[in-house]
């Protein structure tokens, strides 16, 4: 029998591609995605569409409101950056499309689904290289969430113990995108752009959209998506 894992899925390029990786790795996933208030709502309908087309035993999307808090671009009333180059972005600070302490929270939610499914896996689709410099994306914030998950479950001190698998953490864009493509992964499903119009369609200037459009050209390939401002 196969294992059982839980993967956050949040219909982006990366989670995309992690789902598909646990898929190839033998485990039977249990995809978990969220509805937290996001400007960008349209990702959970590019979850949808990866659930069914990768193939999960179950998909739950959380409902959970972090406009409460708001402090976000993409959950608060600021304008989400835009620029016309990744050479543009800020580096060495924590960009303003951070969502204060957004990973902590999913990881929480994602413990618990694990442990009522009986998974002693989770996966998360987080990168250290090609990243926007979000705090919890960081390798040493995982390590750390993981030794603590085993602290705070009955898995962790009856069982067999959670792992927290990030199988992108040392990828470059690029290199999760060649990845994917050898997983068959159809990447015209996914949504990435932090502020996508009325249609879905996605900027082609946010952090999100520049990485992933830099990501596609060096990995030689074109991204199947169609872009506001015909990047693709």
């Amino acid at each position: 029998m196969s294992p059982s894992a839980v993967v956050l899925l949040s219909g982006g390029l990366d989670s995309t591609t992690v789902l598909a990786f646990a898929k190839a790795e033998g485990y039977e996933p249990f995809a978990l995605s969220f509805r937290y208030g996001q400007r960008h709502e349209v990702e959970l309908d590019a979850a949808r569409s990866v659930a069914e087309a990768v193939g999960v035993v179950r998909h739950v999307v959380c409902d959970i409101d972090l406009r409460t808090f708001g402090g976000s671009a993409l959950t608060d009333n600021i304008d989400v950056p835009k620029h016309s180059s990744v050479d543009e972005l800020p580096v060495d600070e924590v960009p303003i499309t951070y969502v204060p302490a957004r990973n902590t929270v999913f990881l929480s939610f994602a413990l618990a689904y694990a442990e009522v499914v009986g998974a002693t896996d989770i996966f998360i689709g987080v990168s250290a290289l090609d990243y926007s410099g979000y705090p919890d994306c960081r390798p040493e914030f995982i390590s750390a969430y993981e030794r603590m998950a085993n602290l705070a479950t009955k898995a962790g001190v009856e069982g067999a113990g959670l792992r927290i698998h990030t199988p992108l953490i040392d990828l470059s864009k690029a290199q999760t995108i060649e990845m994917g493509m050898q997983l068959g992964v159809d990447y015209s499903l996914t949504s990435s752009c932090y502020d996508p119009d009325s249609q879905g369609r996605p900027c082609g200037q946010c952090d999100s959209c520049l990485l992933r459009l830099r990501g596609f050209a060096e990995a030689g390939l074109a991204d199947p998506l169609l872009y506001q401002v015909g990047k693709s």
